[in-house]
């Protein structure tokens, strides 16, 4: 049934919504000043308009997967693309920080549809490595689009165009969507049981979701974390924090792109082993290197989270798959609330460590030093965790592997 649709119009369709999501994501970041600046708001309003964004997008993940099969994705993403407007509409013609913050939620709000739909949807149209290769050119855009949104807005800035102009430029992959989405047929799901809601729960009350789910928190502030505070962290290291970003974010899409054949040699559970070792290693390279050696660990960071939030979502899909939408879209929730959850305590890791080395007589440059790299260490510990989880689930899934080709084989 699935071979009669169009994949490659529903396949670039999800690619422009993330696109839309990663633009968000930027141009929400760069205008900040100007927003700043026009509507006298404080760092705090700042922060809770900011804030808008995580919290809408988990909210709509929840639930677009609780309703995707009685919903159906055509009618995510079309309210997906109404959010999306109407978040664009909205902060163009704010009047003051209580609009901005229901535009921030609105843009939140269509991005969170937009994995609700479009993560089972893929999932639906491919299987096995073709699967797991397909989601992560799908996730390669979110990167792709935040590069293209950070690029944006530097040039429109520079040459003197308002926040409101770049706020419209969200608006050009949203009507490609749209338009790509529009009169299309869409994706049954594999399994016909799967759009059982109860089956879906009973599902991820299996100890190897939970397990997943657990992990997703993990690899999630492992991807996110330092990402967040590159500029207070890296920014007496002697490297440009921002190109410190931006390289890694190039190096995940490219990553991404070329996802089949790694994903096909190594497996899910190898990719996701080796991620954890090479993001571990990057990171404590960074709490300990100086200079230009700083963008030698953002290249091993990169390539070790490159591929854990596609390949987390792909591991669900092929390995819970009575979970089916609702288990990707929870899963791809806690990753999102994760982030937030542990955002305040690495703050506290930040002032714990300046109050530290400010009473050891550290001051300027070499104080900031000491406590991004102090603070870097302890974030160490999250991928740290992750090898151990993740050699657990190889060894966990090899010998289901062997159990099932037992049972097939009528020896066990």
């Amino acid at each position: 049934m699935n071979d009669n649709i169009n994949k490659n119009a529903l396949f670039y369709g999800s690619c422009f919504a993330l696109i839309t999501t990663g633009l968000s994501y930027s141009i929400r970041a760069g205008i900040l000043t100007q927003l700043q600046a026009d509507f006298n708001l404080t760092e705090t309003q700042l922060g809770l308009i900011n804030s808008m964004w995580f919290f809408g997008f988990p909210i709509s993940m929840v639930i677009g997967g609780l309703v995707y099969h009685s919903l159906g994705p055509k009618n995510i993403m079309r309210i997906a693309f109404v959010a999306h407007t109407l978040g664009v509409l909205l902060t163009v013609f704010a009047t003051g920080y209580v609009s901005l913050l229901i535009s921030m939620l609105c843009i939140g709000l269509g991005t969170g549809c937009t994995e609700a739909a479009c993560n089972p949807m893929i999932a639906d149209m491919y299987s096995g490595v073709t699967m797991n290769k397909m989601l992560n050119r799908f996730h390669m855009w979110f990167p792709g689009g935040i590069i293209m949104g950070s690029l944006i807005s530097k040039f429109m800035s520079d040459a003197g165009l308002g926040w409101q102009a770049q706020m419209g430029v969200i608006m050009i992959p949203a009507i490609a969507y749209f338009i790509l989405f529009l009169g299309k047929t869409f994706p049954k799901p594999h399994v016909e049981v799967a759009t059982s809601l109860g089956q879906n729960i009973k599902a991820m009350l299996s100890p190897l979701y939970i397990f997943l789910i657990v992990c997703m928190a993990l690899t999630a502030i492992s991807e996110f974390g330092p990402g967040q505070w590159v500029g207070i962290i890296l920014g007496s290291s002697g490297a440009d924090p921002m190109l410190i970003l931006a390289l890694t974010a190039g190096l995940v899409t490219i990553g991404r792109f070329f996802a089949g054949p790694v994903v096909a040699t190594l497996g899910q559970t190898g990719v996701l082993l080796f991620g954890a070792i090479f993001t571990a290693i990057g990171i404590y390279m960074f709490s300990t290197v100086t200079g230009s050696m700083a963008y030698v660990a953002a290249v091993i960071y990169a390539l070790g989270y490159c591929y854990f939030w596609p390949v987390m979502v792909g591991a669900v899909a092929q390995r819970v798959p009575l979970s089916s939408a609702l288990g990707m879209s929870i899963i791809g929730a806690v990753g999102m609330f994760s982030s937030g959850i542990f955002q305040p305590i690495i703050g506290g890791w930040i002032e714990g460590s300046n109050a530290a080395y400010t009473a050891q007589g550290l001051t300027g440059s070499a104080l900031e030093l000491a406590t991004g790299q102090a603070t870097l260490l302890k974030m160490l510990s999250f991928p740290a965790i992750l090898i151990v989880l993740f050699t657990i689930l190889f060894f966990w899934q090899r010998n289901s592997k062997k159990t099932k080709e037992m049972q097939m084989a009528g020896h066990y």
